[in-house]
C-alpha cells in the first residue's frame, strides 16, 4: 500500500483504467477476428456457392429453352419461316448458354467442385455438338431425320448435361450447409471468448477500484476528521504524513492551515481588546459629527423654502408675461384684420365708382335717345299736319310719344345730376377709407412692435425663472447631500456602535478557540 501512496492519483487511475482499456481493446480484437472469420465464410457461401447454384440453375433454365425451340422447329414440319424462327432462338439460347458456362468456368471452386465443372463442360460440349447437327438437318429439309436424332442422340445427352448440372448444384448445396455449420460453430466460439474475457476484464476492474478507492479514501477520512476537530475549534492536532500523493499533500497542507490558524487566532485575539477600545472613540466622534450634520440640515431646508417662495413669484411674473405676449399677440391679429377690411372697403368704393360712372354714361345715352325721339315725334307731328283729317290721329299719337321723350329726357337729367352727386360722395368716401387703411397700417405696426418688446420680456422672464430653478435645484440637491450625510453620519455612528459589539463578541468568538499554549478551553469575556 506505501507503494501505491507514493504514486500520483492520476497515475493510480490512469494504470487502472490502461489496464481495464487493455483488456477492452483485447475483448474487442478476438471479436473483430471472430466477426471478420464469420464474414469470410458468409461472403464464401454467397459469393460462390449461392453464385455458382444461380449459374447451373440459369444453364438449366436456358437448356429447357433450347430443347423447346428446338423440338418447335422439329414438328414445324412444312413452315419454312417458322422453323427459321425457331433456329434463331435455338441459336440465341446456345449462345445465352455459352456465356453462363463462361462465368460459371471463372467462379472457381474446390477440387470437388472442379471435377464437377469438368463434366457439366464436357457434357455441355457433347451435347451442343449433337443438337447442332439436328439444325443441320432442318435447315436441310429433312424434319424426319432430325426428329429421329433429336429423340435418339441429342436426347439423353440433354438429360446428362441436366444431370451435370444438378449434380453441381447439390454438391454447392452441400458445400454451402457445411460452411454454415462453420460459421455457426465459428460463431459460438467467439461468443464465449468474449464471455470468457469480459468476465475477466470486470473482475480487473473491480480489484483495480478497490486497490485505488481504499488508497484514496483512508487518507480523505483522515483530512476530514483533521477538518472537523479544526471547526470545533480545537487548533491541538498533529497530523502525520505518509507518502508523496494528492492526498499526503492535502494533509500536509491541513497541518500548514492548522498552524497558521494558531498564529492567526493568537494575533486576533491580542488585537480584539484594541479594536473595542477604538470602536468606543469612533461610536463618540460619531455622535457629534451626526448633531452638527443636522444642524446644517435644518439650515439648508429653510434656505430651499426661501428659493422655492421666489422661484414661485418669478414663475408667475412669467405666466403674466406670456399672457399679455398672447393678448397683444392677438390684437396684431385684429389690428391686420382690420386692416384687411379697409382695404377690401376702398376696393369696393371704386368699384361703386366705376360702376356710376358706367350708369351716367348710360343716362347719356338714354338722354340721347329721348332727344332724338323728341325730333322724330315733331317731325311727325309736322307730317301728320300736311296731312290733314287723315293725319289727325298720327298727330295724337306723336304729340304722346313726344311728350314721353321729354319726360324721359327731363327723368335722364335728374339721374345723372344724382349720380354725379353719388360719385363725387364716393370719391370723398374713397378718399376717407384710404385714410383709414393708412391709419390701420400704423396701428398694425406699432402693435407688432409692442407685441416683440412683450416676447423679450417674456423670454427675459423666462430665462430668470431657469436661473433661478437651477439654483433652486442646486439647492435642493445640497439639500438632499447633507440629509444623505445626515443619514450616512447615523450609519457610520450605528456602525460605530455595531463594531463595538462586533469586537466584544470577537473577543469572545476568538478565546474559544483551544491553542497549544491555553491548555484548556477558555471561558468568554464579558463584553
Amino acid at each position: 500500500m506505501n507503494f501505491v501512496n507514493r504514486m500520483k492519483i492520476g497515475t493510480r487511475l490512469g494504470l487502472g483504467f490502461g489496464v481495464v482499456i487493455l483488456l477492452l481493446v483485447l475483448i474487442t480484437g478476438v471479436s473483430v477476428w471472430r466477426i471478420r472469420a464469420i464474414n469470410a465464410a458468409t461472403a464464401e457461401i454467397v459469393t460462390e456457392g449461392y453464385g455458382q447454384i444461380a449459374l447451373a440453375n440459369e444453364i438449366d433454365r436456358a437448356v429447357n429453352k433450347q430443347a423447346n425451340h428446338l423440338r418447335s422447329a422439329v414438328l414445324a414440319v412444312g413452315d419454312e419461316a417458322e422453323v427459321k424462327g425457331y433456329i434463331t432462338k435455338v441459336s440465341e439460347a446456345t449462345r445465352e448458354i455459352s456465356q453462363l458456362r463462361e462465368k460459371l468456368a471463372a467462379t472457381g471452386a474446390s477440387p470437388k467442385g472442379d471435377e464437377l465443372l469438368k463434366t457439366l463442360q464436357e457434357s455441355g460440349d457433347a451435347y451442343v455438338k449433337k443438337r447442332q447437327k439436328v439444325v443441320t438437318l432442318l435447315q436441310a429439309n429433312l424434319p424426319d431425320a432430325a426428329r429421329n436424332f433429336l429423340l435418339k442422340e441429342v436426347r439423353p445427352l440433354q438429360d446428362a448435361y441436366l444431370a451435370a448440372s444438378l449434380d453441381m448444384v447439390r454438391f454447392q448445396e452441400s458445400q454451402m450447409q457445411a460452411d454454415a455449420q462453420q460459421a455457426q460453430a465459428s460463431g459460438r466460439a467467439g461468443i464465449v471468448t468474449t464471455l470468457v474475457l469480459a468476465g475477466v476484464a470486470a473482475l480487473c476492474a473491480v480489484a483495480i477500484s478497490l486497490v485505488i478507492s481504499r488508497s484514496i479514501t483512508g487518507a480523505l477520512r483522515r483530512a476530514v476528521q483533521v477538518a472537523e476537530t479544526v471547526a470545533a475549534g480545537d487548533l491541538t492536532s498533529r497530523i502525520e504524513v505518509h507518502g508523496t500523493d494528492e492526498t499526503s499533500q492535502l494533509l500536509g497542507a491541513l497541518q500548514v492551515m492548522n498552524d497558521s490558524l494558531v498564529r492567526v487566532v493568537g494575533a486576533v485575539r491580542a488585537g480584539s481588546d484594541s479594536i473595542a477600545t477604538g470602536s468606543s472613540e469612533i461610536a463618540g466622534g460619531n455622535a457629534d459629527l451626526s448633531q452638527r450634520t443636522e444642524e446644517q440640515a435644518s439650515n439648508l431646508q429653510r434656505t430651499a423654502a426661501s428659493m422655492e417662495q421666489i422661484t414661485a413669484t418669478v414663475r408667475a411674473n412669467a405666466d403674466t408675461a406670456r399672457q399679455a405676449t398672447q393678448l397683444a399677440s392677438s390684437a396684431r391679429q385684429v389690428a391686420v384684420q382690420g386692416g384687411d377690411v379697409v382695404g377690401r372697403v376702398v376696393t369696393t368704393m371704386e368699384e361703386i365708382s366705376a360702376s356710376s360712372r358706367k350708369i351716367s354714361d348710360i343716362i347719356g345715352v338714354i338722354d340721347g335717345i329721348a332727344f332724338q325721339t323728341n325730333i322724330l315725334a315733331l317731325n311727325a307731328a309736322v307730317e301728320a299736319a300736311r296731312a290733314g283729317e287723315q293725319g289727325r290721329g298720327f298727330a295724337v299719337v306723336a304729340a304722346e310719344v313726344r311728350s314721353l321723350a321729354q319726360r324721359s329726357a327731363q327723368a335722364a337729367k335728374e339721374i345723372k345730376a344724382l349720380i354725379g352727386a353719388s360719385v363725387e360722395k364716393v370719391a370723398a368716401g374713397t378718399q376717407l377709407v384710404g385714410n383709414a387703411g393708412v391709419t390701420m397700417t400704423d396701428v398694425v405696426a406699432q402693435v407688432k412692435r409692442v407685441a416683440e418688446l412683450i416676447d423679450e420680456i417674456s423670454n427675459a422672464t423666462g430665462e430668470q425663472t431657469a436661473g433661478i430653478g437651477l439654483v433652486s435645484d442646486s439647492v435642493m440637491q445640497i439639500e438632499q447631500v447633507t440629509q444623505q450625510n445626515a443619514a450616512l453620519v447615523e450609519q457610520s455612528a450605528a456602525a460605530a456602535d455595531s463594531l463595538q459589539q462586533q469586537a466584544a463578541r470577537l473577543v469572545d468568538a476568538v478565546r474559544q478557540f483551544k491553542l497549544k499554549d491555553d491548555g484548556l478551553l477558555v471561558g468568554a469575556v464579558a463584553a
